[in-house]
């Protein structure tokens, strides 16, 4: 067998060679680096991007500056101390030569040193980089503006890169909150609405709160959620009376004194009848009109996929006792549960009309909550998630995961998930249907119908499997 003899080679000139090749990267890693800057307008003589990369806060139009400052000098010091330790090797190697009067090095030491203390700091070096996000234009038609995800080039760990990056609409269209995109909750988009979060904080300490819920609600539904607690008194309405006893209010249109209807469209609830084209709202349509609400999920219509309440109890009789309603509505959902002795709590937001009063004067539970927020419930807990008219097709792919992860935590085993009247386009069925299905959840119903040409409804009743370690 022939034996292929390598020619050994001087350490000294190995490390040497090494610094040389070093150096090339680190000169290349500025140079992507500069070209980075250069394409974002940072050497440009604009005062708009100037504006967009100085200011006294570190923090403008929605950019952090210092985050980005930190993610570079965290690059550069990592490239500084893989030369510094490859420079101290050659002095020691050097040291050792003289004293030892020559010497080599295997190819396996070789391999291992390129391996350990050159390839893997510099991969370490360029994922760092790599992290780095500069401003973009971002928006819907001509609502566009240069600014980026706040604080994104402070976290490293991808997902909570992934969980906090906006989630755009799939239909390009303003969604049902009037906003383009969704902001998952840490806290970190309060520094996109630094005004706006200033004047929710800006009251006198122990008087009376200024009638700004719709101020509030604007931060919550663009992220900067959860709110700081404010020590400051709610407002009532000064009509407010006691609302009607329970077996009278399940049905019963409310009292319109008791809601502050200062920043509606509508001033009473008869104003909210399907019939009024400027009644403020679109979703939900004659959902404060009790005579239709009563027919919903009692009565069988003509669409398979309407199913109905009892039905659903049948498939786990006497085990389904607590629940949430995810979804928009006036909470029929939870009052036709509360005469089969199941307890309901229902997700809310005011959008144009005061579902959450209306909830609540009805002697039911309004959760007010956004769909960026995590769910304030402990795991395996609910028996049933009902979800319908909500999320719908228009949602981010990656956004449902993390909301179906999310109720999946909350959702005890053999729990119910109830997907009701859940409506995309003909094209995307198959992505959201791989959402639904990933969990392996039994099917106890599953149907779809065609609600027109493009589009397609999607009704379901899915039991969550045991997942015993």
């Amino acid at each position: 067998m022939r034996r292929f003899c390598f020619p050994k080679l001087r350490l000294s000139r190995i490390m040497g060679l090494i610094q040389f090749i070093l150096g090339g990267l680190v000169i290349i890693v500025s140079l992507s680096s500069l070209f980075r800057f250069y394409s974002a307008g940072f050497f440009l003589e604009n005062e708009d991007i100037c504006r967009q990369f100085y200011g006294p806060s570190d923090g403008v139009m929605g950019f952090d500056v210092q985050a980005l400052s930190a993610r570079v000098g965290e690059v550069l010091e990592k490239m500084e101390a893989l030369q510094d330790k490859l420079e101290a090797t050659v002095n020691l190697i050097d040291k050792n030569k003289e004293a030892s009067n020559g010497g080599s090095i295997s190819k396996l030491e070789y391999k291992k040193f390129l391996e350990e203390e050159v390839i893997q700091p510099l991969y370490s070096a360029h994922i760092a980089l790599r992290q780095i996000r500069l401003p973009k234009v971002e928006g819907l038609g001509n609502n566009t503006t240069v600014r980026e995800e706040p604080l994104i080039n402070t976290f490293i760990i991808e997902e909570i890169r992934k969980y906090l990056s906006p989630k755009e609409n799939r239909i390009g269209k303003i969604n049902i909150y009037g906003t383009e995109k969704i902001y998952n909750t840490i806290g970190h988009a309060c520094v996109l609405m630094k005004k706006e979060l200033e004047e929710y904080m800006d009251y006198d300490i122990a008087s009376y709160c200024k009638d700004d819920w719709n101020l509030a609600q604007k931060l919550m539904i663009n992220g900067c959620d959860p709110l700081p607690r404010r020590r400051c008194l709610t407002r009532a309405s000064k009509l407010y009376k006691k609302p009607y006893p329970i077996n009278e209010s399940l049905w019963k249109l409310p009292d319109g004194g008791n809601v502050r209807w200062s920043n509606y469209q509508c001033r009473n609830f008869e104003c909210l009848s399907s019939k009024n084209p400027k009644r403020g709202y679109s979703k939900c349509t004659g959902c404060f009109e009790m005579e239709k609400e009563k027919l919903k999920w009692i009565t069988n219509t003509s669409l398979v996929v309407d199913f109905l309440i009892k039905d659903v109890l049948a498939i786990k009789p006497a085990e389904i006792r607590i629940g949430l309603d995810f979804g928009v509505g006036t909470g029929t959902f939870a009052a036709r549960m509360r005469e089969q002795n199941v307890t309901i709590i229902s997700t809310a937001l005011n959008l144009g009309a005061p579902f959450n009063e209306m909830i609540a004067l009805r002697g039911l539970i309004p959760l007010y909550v956004t769909l960026n927020q995590r769910l304030p419930f402990f795991d395996n807990t609910m028996d049933l998630i009902h979800t319908t008219g909500f999320m719908d097709g228009w949602i981010d792919l990656q956004l449902m995961d993390f909301i179906l992860f999310d109720w999946d935590r909350i959702l005890r085993p053999g729990g119910l998930l109830w997907i009701d009247r859940f409506f995309c386009k003909k094209k995307d069925l198959d992505d959201y249907m791989y959402m639904f299905l990933q969990f392996r959840y039994k099917k106890h119903k599953w149907v779809t119908f065609t609600k027109s040409k493009d589009e397609v409804f999607l009704s379901a009743v899915l039991e969550k499997p045991p997942r015993s370690l």
